[in-house]
């Protein structure tokens, strides 16, 4: 009978030739790869969102330019304000209405704290 011996813990088993086979095999690979990104990939000169507005649906006029969408956000901006301060119906036949915040926040105080 043979006798077979682990590989002692202060000396490691060697490294097969198949796992080195293995290991350069997925480098090359990484390798080509590296190669064909590099040759054949061309970054685009202009982002999409900052390129020039043409043919623009009237909707989508708005995300033209910086200048667009800067006054867009500020006319909303000035609305939603306005929404906030005021009163005005939402819908008049099931009575519902829209009260500036402060108000609206007095009237859930009251509402909620009468409840104690």
């Amino acid at each position: 009978m043979s006798e077979t011996t682990a590989p002692s813990p202060s000396r490691p088993a060697a490294a097969r030739p198949v796992s080195l086979l293995t290991t350069l095999f997925i480098l090359a690979l990484l390798a080509v790869f590296v190669f064909v990104v590099r040759h054949f990939y061309v970054p685009t000169a202009v982002a999409p969102q900052n390129a020039a507005a043409e043919n623009l649906p009237k909707e989508l006029q708005w995300k033209a330019t910086v200048a667009s969408r800067r006054a867009t956000l500020n006319e909303l901006r000035e609305q939603q304000s306005k929404q906030a301060a005021s009163y005005a119906w939402v819908d008049q036949k099931t009575g519902v209405v829209q009260l500036p915040i402060g108000r609206a926040m007095e009237l859930t105080v009251q509402q909620y704290g009468a409840k104690k």
